[in-house]
């Protein structure tokens, strides 16, 4: 990888035959001293509801169709696993995703 993945970046998630290889916007990314390599992330999708979990980012340049994050959706896996840099939220979205994860867990 070129460069390590940040949070409120989206990278593409090779998931294997298991799971679709999708989209997902980057939460949390392991630091060295991290005992597991686990990188903390939410998917996109374009399949949108307009439900509760979902924030809708529209049409990116970097993204092939409208898209929302699904924050009902977080997963943690390895990090190896994040292929390839999508483009990054803006400072605006990612507060709504960090709200909308707020909300969705009652914090």
């Amino acid at each position: 990888m070129p460069t390590d993945p940040k949070p409120s970046e989206v990278w593409y998630a090779e998931l294997g035959m298991i799971e679709k290889s999708r989209p997902v916007l980057v939460l949390a990314f392991p630091a060295e001293s991290d005992s597991r390599a686990l990188a903390i992330v939410a998917p996109l999708t374009s399949q949108i509801r307009g439900m509760r979990g979902e924030v809708d980012l529209g049409k990116p340049r970097w993204l092939l169709k409208h898209s929302a994050v699904n924050v009902q959706g977080l997963a943690s896996f390895d990090h190896h696993k994040l292929t390839r840099r999508l483009g990054a939220l803006s400072a605006a979205q990612m507060e709504d995703v960090k709200a909308e994860i707020k909300n969705l867990l009652d914090l």
